[in-house]
């Protein structure tokens, strides 16, 4: 078999990066690479990093199909259960048919990402096959995770667009700006980072601007003369861009969610960037007439490409406006918050008040106030609070002493561990997404959330060792453990929901302590968590 340059390449840089550790010398990785490869190959490995591509025809379960018509599935469902990432199974399981491998020119990647692209549900399991039966192992791999999209290898879309800025010495907040203006593979990025054509500019395409975020307040307390407060709402944070016609929303981590939400794109049509909460209607926060719904209700709609004039016309979205950023083609961003507020509100005046509203400023007299009225946002089922010092500028990232989230504070609940299946990354060798549940009046363990955050390695091991040791069942990658490990869970807000067997679903379940003190049979109750949902 040839040596297939483009994919070969690219497969090199996946697999260095899986073992690199450091984040310095992943990004000296990347940067070399997109240095040292033809256009428009490290346009389209670049977008895969980012995790902008999308080949429709093929999704892990095509993988899965191909693989156990090749391999014994026994053998390679154990095997996957062992590896703990499916690409790294078939990569090293796949076996082509005896003397079928064919003697193939050297392939560039983006022959192979123009395939998948135009690549029909019909004629995806015998393009996919002939694929990963001429590629070897690291190939294979590499390709998997490319039409998949599963590409989890330890590179978030920031480090990724940090080497490009590196690689061609650009500001890293200017490239994150024009980002998501741009389409794969990116041919405008690398005419500027090479220097043939200047920036692209916000008065050409509607780009993403790095939102401003604030620090969580803890035990400090502000002096309100200087700060201003706003309620924090359960919602999504966008940005609204609109330019030449052309409007986008874009989510805090910089992904286009303009197709989602077709109805406040449309009525989004003066020139300007504004910062809000997207929001569906209903009464739940705030408890008024024509306010916002829970976000259960918001997540309906969301990652849809496609929405139903039904569901446009049961869960009408809105934006409830928090800052601006231009103003036409004026940049507000260095001006002191208390101008950008009277900026905004004329603003917005001038869009529908159906979807656009402004957040409103929380009055109180001193920061003891200010306290006692956070206390009661659970009861309007308000996030919490923001808090604003009146001087600041617009300025991306977390600055300390300028804003400050003031969220209330989590529920808290006793549930019991049921699963656990493998992590990915560098948790693929532990047991570390666990599923857990409460009890119900007949005594019946059922399940009530996921989670996998909030614990350290040292309890992660724990973890691990406790499922390993009390595994009674395998569904697959699934392990079904001993009803007796208790674990605290802590959530922003639990919602009635009907997907769930429990009937309600938790807002940002993370795991909060591990109670080894407690019996299982004194975890919460069903009822109790139900009783939490305002």
């Amino acid at each position: 078999m040839r040596i297939h340059v483009g994919v070969k390449s690219f497969a090199d840089l996946l697999e260095r990066l899986v073992y690199t550790r450091s984040r310095n010398a992943k990004i000296k990785l990347i940067a070399d690479y997109l240095r040292g490869s033809p256009d428009p190959d490290r346009g389209w490995a670049l977008a895969a990093l980012t995790g902008d591509l999308d080949f429709r025809s093929v999704k892990a379960g095509l993988i899965k199909t191909l693989t156990e018509q090749r391999v014994d599935p026994v053998l390679f469902k154990m095997s996957r259960a062992y590896v703990g990432d499916m690409a790294e199974t078939v990569s090293l399981l796949w076996e082509p048919p005896p003397g079928e491998q064919a003697q193939v020119e050297d392939v560039r990647l983006a022959e192979v990402v123009d395939r998948l692209m135009h690549l029909g549900r019909a004629e995806a399991p015998a393009a996919m096959a002939h694929y990963l039966d001429v590629l070897n192992p690291s190939e294979r791999f590499a390709l998997i995770k490319l039409a998949t999209g599963a590409l989890r290898i330890g590179v978030s879309a920031r480090l990724a667009k940090t080497a490009l800025a590196q690689a061609f010495d650009l500001d890293v907040d200017a490239v994150e700006e024009v980002w998501h203006g741009l389409a794969p593979p990116y041919p405008e990025l690398f005419d500027w980072g090479e220097g043939r054509t200047a920036q692209p500019t916000h008065e050409d395409i509607p780009v993403f601007r790095p939102f401003m975020l604030a620090h969580p307040l803890e035990d400090l307390q502000v002096d309100l003369a200087d700060y201003v407060a706003e309620w924090k709402w359960d919602g999504i944070r966008v940005q609204l861009n609109h330019v030449k016609g052309d409007t986008k929303l874009f989510s805090r981590t910089g992904d286009d969610v303009t197709g989602s939400f077709p109805d406040v794109a449309e009525a989004f049509t003066e020139h300007g960037v504004i910062d809000g909460e997207l929001l569906v209607r209903g009464e739940a926060q705030g408890g008024v007439e024509g306010g916002a719904a829970s976000f259960n209700a918001l997540q309906q709609r969301l990652g849809r490409k496609t929405v139903t004039k039904k569901m446009l016309a049961e869960a009408p979205a809105f934006v409830r406006a928090y800052d601006i950023l231009f103003d036409g083609a004026e940049d507000l961003r260095d001006l002191p918050w208390t101008a950008r507020r009277e900026r905004l509100e004329a603003f917005v005046a001038r869009l529908p008040s159906d979807r656009f509203d402004i957040s409103a400023v929380v009055a109180a007299d001193h920061f003891e106030h200010l306290s006692t009225i956070r206390e009661r946002a659970r009861d309007a089922a308000i996030e919490g609070l923001m808090l604003k010092r009146r001087d600041s500028r617009y300025v991306a990232g977390r600055k300390t002493g300028l804003w400050y989230k003031w969220k209330r504070d989590p529920l808290l609940a006793d549930c019991v561990m049921m699963y656990a299946q493998r992590g990915s990354g560098r948790r693929s060798s532990f047991f570390s997404d666990y599923t857990f549940g409460c009890w119900t009046e007949e005594g019946e363990l059922v399940p009530v959330g996921k989670a996998y955050s909030g614990i350290t390695d040292e309890e992660l091991r724990q973890l691990d060792k406790f499922v390993r040791g009390n595994t009674i069942a395998r569904f697959g990658p699934v392990r079904e453990v001993e009803k007796s490990f208790v674990l605290e869970i802590a959530f922003d807000s639990i919602h009635h929901s009907t997907r769930h067997k429990s009937g309600i679903a938790m807002r940002f379940p993370r795991i909060h302590r591990l109670r080894t003190d407690k019996p299982a049979e004194e975890a919460d109750k069903v009822a109790t968590l139900e009783a939490m949902i305002v």
